[in-house]
């Protein structure tokens, strides 16, 4: 017997087909979506709970209610896992810090400091916000390679700082800036990182804000 979904699809003919298969792949793409998610959520906990050396397969496994062979098949293993989180932390950080240089542009703001520290400022409240995963990085346990990744990481995001403080878009590519720029760069990006180690493990809410705000004065003062 076929049924009415079937009749539907042979009444309107292909259009309808086609519509049930582009459904069918956006649901596909759902599930699988949430597979990852809930993957990574699971990942994530057992990783804080046990320390990356000490977390296993089967623990993240049966947290995620996901088998052993769709870990697999997304992430390849606990490494894959790791660096997803990685990449995920690292993205919202970056964007967040890109949407809130963005704004302080378009409300005006021309002063490269000034947008520096906003952009630093949306940075750090990530590290509250997603203190777990910002924990879990910042102690500098991973898998093999994982430092270097992070290293690179770190070095493309020292060169954007560089070309914001030097009053250049981080936009334009091949944009040199002066030597001071470069050392200035190099020195706020890495009291932001260290200051991200603090945020990460405050108290409260209020301790964060209460670094978070510290933070950028100093990032002022050294910047002037």
């Amino acid at each position: 017997m076929r049924t009415g979904r079937t009749r539907r699809a042979d009444d309107t003919g292909g259009d309808r087909a086609g519509g049930d298969r582009a459904g069918g792949t956006g649901r596909q793409w759902a599930r699988a979506d949430a597979t990852r998610q809930a993957l990574l959520t699971a990942a994530l906990d057992v990783f804080a709970d046990r320390g990356y050396a000490d977390a296993g397969i089967a623990e993240i496994v049966e947290r995620s209610g996901i088998s052993v062979g769709s870990l697999y098949h997304h992430y390849g293993g606990k490494a894959g896992l790791y660096a997803a989180l990685w990449e995920e932390l690292s993205a919202e950080q970056e964007d967040a810090a890109a949407r809130a240089v963005a704004a302080s542009r378009a409300a005006g703001e021309r002063d490269p400091i000034a947008l520096f520290v906003a952009g630093a400022r949306a940075y750090l409240r990530v590290c509250w916000e997603r203190r777990e995963a910002a924990r879990l990085f910042h102690g500098g346990e991973g898998p093999s390679g994982s430092s270097l990744t992070r290293r690179g990481r770190a070095r493309r995001w020292i060169a954007q700082n560089t070309r914001l403080l030097g009053g250049v878009s981080a936009d334009v590519e091949g944009a040199p800036p002066d030597r001071a720029a470069q050392v200035l760069g190099l020195v706020l990006t890495t009291v932001i990182g260290e200051a991200g180690r603090e945020i990460a493990t405050a108290a409260d809410a209020a301790a964060a804000t209460e670094i978070i705000d510290e933070v950028c004065r100093i990032l002022v003062r050294l910047a002037r």
